[in-house]
């Protein structure tokens, strides 16, 4: 079975089939784990098409396990008359959450109205009407003041004169790209973690392969491939500059803040006008803390290594939810993570990052096929047009939209499935897909616990670490799982319990879990804590 190739110890079987066969041949190498890159990893080798996906980072490790965790219809884009675009968007994110409940899932939003600040109700709740109008679904609804007070108990009640819900959609990031590419791998994808494009193998000006090299011992491997499509995101312009001397994206950085939900409770997501610059800010429930974000500002420079979030911009999520819901009264020791991410935005001159357009953009360069921008709801669709483009390199390929499901659905039949309380069995389903089954055969007496402080239970973490390409601790404890985002110190006040299923299913011993603990610690503090 393809999810061999993530076990511990698989990984090697598959490099050395890359050092023995020196012009390994591909119909397509896909650079870049992230969620295009997932997607078209998916849809390629459902189509019979061979496939190699590399990541020089691990899974997700760039903007797809940093963004606001949102799988929206983009109602800004009906204000700027974009219409197409919001249609698309819908239209997945109902997509999404029929296939994929437990990990796309409706939510709740909700939108304060005061006396002389726009967009008052009439505005807004006539943009919802096309929005639901797309989804073929009402979910707008308007609350009068004494109601929307009652849903809202600390709420900034000073010329408040009522509230709007309407409806979008959560997921975990991260797990939805591994999910993609389990799918992939089903089809028959080979997909590596730490391992890069290095650069680009070229024959009379035609792109026909790629150097690779390994992240963890520099080691070096040549593929051939018919077309390589570049899914770097914000990095693409770096591998493009290979056959190209144009500079398309500006890499924007969000921020976010995680505190308890106790500190700041909400039942459904917020949309807040932040008193500074009115850029709207979400507050929203996720795995059972409160999140706050996000920041756009420029990120330039960037380079291979993690980001992280600024005082200043601390300090101004800070305001926006002081601002909306200052009866909380949050400070600073309330924070128990926070995350930045860059998002590749494809650059049109815009005065400022919020203000360039959220579409995505394909570009074609003899044998090199780059596609950057575009948002986290489409991806799917993102994919098929990398592969449209890459039609041409590919004789007899067609990547015609069939239709068909994203996910395969889930059957389950593990005797302990049928146990699990309600909420659980939903949350397996949604985040394993196909592997909740053997994930639950491989749970030890226990396993089955939640996490305190997070949603997963010892079991997942078990799994992942056994069957999800795990190569270092951050890979397991902030995108397998998250609880490195979701618990006190990144998790390690759970340190021993974590230690041993690591060193149980990843073999390792205890120097190399002290590297790992140490490795995990600093990148913690500098890039997942509180900013100096």
């Amino acid at each position: 079975m393809w999810q061999e190739a993530w076990q511990s110890g698989k990984r090697e079987l598959l490099l050395e089939r890359l050092r023995e066969n020196k012009q390994a041949q591909w119909d397509v190498v896909v650079a870049g784990g992230g969620i295009t890159g997932a997607g078209i990893a998916r849809e390629a080798a459902r189509r019979g098409l061979s496939v190699l996906l590399v990541d020089r980072q691990d899974f997700a490790w760039g903007t797809s396990s940093r963004s606001s965790k949102m799988v929206h219809g983009g109602l800004r884009y009906i204000a700027s008359g974009d219409i197409k675009t919001t249609k698309h968007s819908v239209s997945e994110r109902e997509r999404l959450m029929k296939e994929a409940p437990g990990l796309v899932d409706e939510t709740g939003y909700l939108m304060a109205h005061y006396k002389g600040v726009f967009p008052g109700p009439f505005v807004f709740n006539s943009l919802l009407r096309i929005y639901d109008f797309l989804a073929g679904k009402k979910y707008r609804k308007f609350h009068k003041l004494m109601a929307f007070e009652r849903l809202s108990p600390l709420i900034n009640d000073e010329s408040l004169i009522g509230g709007t819900q309407f409806a979008d959609a959560v997921t975990d990031d991260s797990r939805l790209v591994i999910r993609v590419l389990r799918e992939a791998q089903e089809d028959g994808a080979e997909v590596l973690n730490y391992i890069g494009v290095d650069s680009l193998i070229k024959e009379n000006g035609q792109v026909v392969g790629a150097q690779l090299k390994n992240a963890e011992n520099d080691e070096v491997y040549s593929v051939r491939s018919k077309v390589i499509i570049n899914a770097t995101g914000a990095w693409a312009d770096e591998l493009r500059g290979e056959v190209s001397d144009e500079k398309h994206i500006r890499p924007a950085r969000g921020s976010h803040l995680v505190v308890p939900s106790w500190r700041l409770p909400v039942a459904q997501a917020y949309t807040a006008m932040h008193p500074d610059d009115k850029r709207p800010i979400f507050i929203f429930p996720w795995e059972g803390r409160t999140i706050i974000g996000t920041t756009d500002l420029d990120h330039e420079n960037i380079d291979n290594k993690e980001v992280a979030m600024t005082r200043a911009e601390l300090e101004y999520l800070m305001r926006a939810a002081n601002g909306q819901f200052p009866k909380a009264g949050l400070v600073e020791k309330d924070i128990i993570s926070s995350w930045a991410g860059v998002r590749p935005l494809v650059s049109s001159g815009a005065l400022n990052p919020s203000k360039e357009k959220r579409d995505h953009s394909i570009w074609s360069d003899n044998g090199l096929v780059s596609v950057s921008g575009g948002k986290l709801t489409t991806f799917r669709l993102i994919a098929l047009d990398a592969l449209t483009a890459a039609e041409r390199y590919i004789p007899g390929f067609s990547a015609r939209d069939s239709g068909a499901d994203m996910f395969t659905p889930y059957k389950p039949s593990h005797s302990l499935f049928k146990s699990l309380p309600g909420y659980l069995k939903k949350r397996l389903q949604g985040h394993y897909g196909m592997d909740a089954d053997r994930l639950l055969a491989q749970a030890l007496p226990n396993d089955m616990d939640v996490i305190p402080g997070a949603r997963a239970t010892w079991a997942e973490l078990r799994w992942s670490a056994k069957n999800e390409a795990v190569i270092h601790l951050d890979d397991l404890l902030l995108r397998r799982t998250r609880i490195g985002l979701l618990v006190e110190q990144g998790g390690l006040i759970y340190k021993d319990k974590i230690k041993a299923i690591c060193c149980q299913e990843l073999n390792w011993s205890d120097q190399q879990w002290q590297f790992e603990c140490e490795r995990y610690q600093t990148i913690w503090n500098k890039y997942y804590s509180i900013p100096a």
